[in-house]
């Protein structure tokens, strides 16, 4: 199939540090082209991949310092996208609902991940406005403040199965806490935890422009406790040791997190997880075989003795039944040709003389 990845501008593809979205897309694209399809990117100019790649501007937004309003950078984008459009079967957007108002007159060609929380009273009525388009969730959990959208599947992120290695005897000692420090991701709670069980803890992670005031007035202090080590952003080559090497992660989240990238990082990896129970965490965990979930801090401490005893051989295992790139394309494959088949196009009266790609998937 011809298809069309539209990816967020502000990191590239992958990104070089912190960016969730970006690294999904980059994975789903890598795997789609290894799989034989025609995938054209659209991104950031200093992407990287094997598909075709329509670059919208000339680095990420995020690392230009004249960058100071996304939109326009967006809105040139969807005309190129839009200018393109009839070269591709399908068109799978990344980057919210920008291009809602743009593209719903070919809505039946497209499909719109949705990456990010859904609980935001005014996206109700922005669903209920396009109704003809076609979303993707990440986790079940995550549509259900919108239960009226128009989902056409639920897909979990997947990694290339070889990113990461399995560390099966980390020498480590320490407990890691993997992302960015932001009220609802709750580092202080991961502090709070290894505080109380005698561990380490090594926090990598990147503070986003709007959280500086919360970092240094809530977490700075806290990262001057004995035990605590503050790392800063790391790249994906340098997640594997640090997560390989930790003995579990702790996400200790507090809000309805979507999917939640981090946990099946570390269980690639091996590495066990603890997380309270929030948005998508009861799909991406198996409670007693990668991890365990609580629902508060007495419970997360009193988990930690188990968490440790678990089996890092079978939480890779358990990565590789349900979380690779390989399982997340194949899901989105048969996405794709149902938005296929709904796509008016000429097709000749003689199966015969059908193409092979367009029959495959009438059969």
């Amino acid at each position: 199939m011809k298809i069309a990845q539209v990816a967020p501008l502000t990191e590239s593809v992958p990104p070089k540090f912190y960016g969730g979205t970006e690294r999904v897309v980059s994975y789903l694209t890598e795997e789609l082209v290894h799989r034989g399809h025609d995938v054209t990117l659209f991104a950031s100019g200093d992407s990287e991949t094997s598909a075709k790649l329509v670059s919208c501007c000339e680095c990420s937004l995020r690392s230009d310092p004249d960058v100071r309003d996304p939109i326009p950078y967006y809105m040139m984008m969807l005309d190129r996208v839009r200018r393109m459009e009839a070269d591709f079967d399908v068109l799978h957007f990344h980057i919210d609902q920008f291009h809602f108002p743009i593209f719903r007159t070919i809505a039946e060609k497209t499909l719109t991940t949705l990456h990010g929380r859904q609980d935001l009273p005014d996206l109700q009525k922005l669903y209920r406005a396009f109704p003809e388009m076609s979303v993707v969730s990440i986790s079940n959990a995550q549509r259900r403040p919108i239960p009226f959208a128009n989902f056409a599947g639920t897909v979990y992120h997947g990694l290339p199965q070889s990113l990461h290695k399995p560390v099966l005897h980390p020498h480590g000692g320490y407990l890691a806490f993997l992302g960015r420090i932001s009220p609802e991701k709750r580092v202080d709670r991961a502090i709070e935890i290894a505080r109380a069980v005698g561990f380490p803890l090594k926090i990598a992670a990147k503070v986003d422009a709007v959280d500086v005031e919360y970092f240094e007035k809530a977490i700075a202090p806290l990262l001057k406790t004995e035990g605590v080590e503050y790392i800063g952003e790391i790249s994906d080559g340098e997640k594997s040791s640090f997560l390989g090497e930790a003995s579990a992660l702790l996400f200790p989240i507090d809000w309805p997190e979507p999917f939640g990238m981090v946990m099946i990082e570390a269980m690639a990896c091996g590495t066990p997880v603890l997380a309270f129970d929030h948005g998508s965490v009861r799909e991406v965990i198996d409670e007693g075989i990668t991890g365990f979930i609580a629902n508060d801090i007495e419970a997360a401490i009193a988990a930690v003795p188990s968490l440790l005893g678990l089996d890092r051989g079978r939480v890779r295992q358990q990565f590789e039944k349900r979380f690779t790139a390989s399982a997340m394309a194949r899901s989105y494959e048969s996405l794709y040709a149902r938005a296929f088949m709904r796509t008016p196009r000429l097709v000749p009266s003689n199966d015969e003389t059908v193409g092979s790609e367009y029959q495959a998937l009438i059969n």
